[in-house]
């Protein structure tokens, strides 16, 4: 009887063909972040069901969570505005230059309540009248 020819492949060296080619970013985290990590996982597990997630599959999850969350900016509300205006004009009241003249006074005050000019468009804290 013949033998028959057998043809073996060898095994090659590395990662299987099989995973991904996405770029490798080794990330180092405290101990208080994985417990965030490992938590979030296990919300995962009970909320949605999905059993055994790895870490690495829950960071790429939470970076594509947190990618698409569209971040509004709040403006601040006109009690709290008002509140502020009147603390800093009572302190600047308290600082006041006795020599001055009450339209200077008045004057310094208002560009140190209102800012300067050239900022006052493009400051975030200040309610914009329309």
């Amino acid at each position: 009887m013949a033998r028959s020819i057998r043809v073996i492949t060898k095994k090659k060296r590395g990662r299987p063909v099989t995973t991904g080619k996405g770029t490798l970013i080794g990330v180092r985290l405290l101990d208080e972040q994985l417990a965030a990590l490992d938590a979030w996982i296990a919300d995962q597990e009970l909320d949605l069901g999905i059993p055994d997630m790895s870490r690495p599959e829950a960071i790429r999850r939470l970076i594509e969570i947190g990618l698409t969350v569209k971040v509004r900016l709040r403006q601040p509300s006109r009690t709290h505005v008002e509140r502020a205006n009147e603390m800093a004009a009572k302190t600047i009241d308290g600082l006041v230059d006795p020599a001055a003249s009450t339209e200077e006074v008045a004057n310094r005050k208002r560009r140190l309540l209102k800012g300067p000019e050239e900022f006052r468009e493009v400051r975030v804290d200040c309610v914009k009248k329309t």
